[in-house]
């Protein structure tokens, strides 16, 4: 699915979300991807990347018929700082996952990130009929949790011990945010 297919670019207000194309697949991009800091707390951490390989996922990517994968876009400069995808999304329980880079370290701690998960919660609740959304981190990543958290969610659960990384094992927080039409049911 592509943002086209679902009504055109996702706006905000210092950036916008378009498809992500093959030809974002660049240098720099693989820069992102082979970074420690980038992907510390990113399972394709374990992976090296290249132009290629990353032009192979883009593609892959872009055939998912239940999944947006998006770049991330400063409309000053038109800069591509990462991206986020939505998806997949099941369509029976109209539940999706979310999940995002910011790959241009000079674009961390500005506030890019909660912006840009906002702009897509409201994109799928609005949009997509979505009416929960999820999302998971790294214990340790206290910046993906407070963009998360900024954008609506909260912390749903935690998976204890999960994830090795930095020489210790992180819990895993499971995070959720509900449409505004959708309310939990809680036993």
């Amino acid at each position: 699915m592509t943002a086209t297919e679902r009504g055109g670019m996702i706006e905000a207000a210092r950036l916008y979300l378009r498809d992500v194309q093959p030809s974002d697949a660049t240098d720099r991009y693989v820069a992102w991807m082979n970074d420690v800091d980038v992907t510390r707390f990113m399972e394709t951490r374990f992976a090296a990347h290249s132009v290629e390989s990353l032009r192979e996922y883009i593609e892959t990517m872009r055939r998912k018929p239940d999944t947006l994968f998006l770049a991330i876009v400063l409309r000053e400069g038109d800069l591509h700082i990462g991206n986020i995808k939505l998806g997949p999304i099941e369509r029976v329980h109209r539940c999706a996952d979310v999940a995002l880079m910011i790959g241009d370290k000079a674009s961390w701690g500005r506030g890019y990130a909660a912006e840009t998960i906002a702009a897509v919660s409201d994109h799928a609740f609005r949009r997509l009929g979505v009416r929960k959304l999820t999302a998971g981190c790294y214990a340790g990543n206290v910046g993906s949790l407070r963009a998360f958290e900024k954008a609506g969610y909260h912390v749903e659960a935690t998976r204890r011990a999960q994830y090795f990384c930095d020489g210790a094992f992180q819990d895993a927080l499971l995070m959720a945010r509900f449409g505004p039409e959708a309310s939990p049911q809680l036993a």
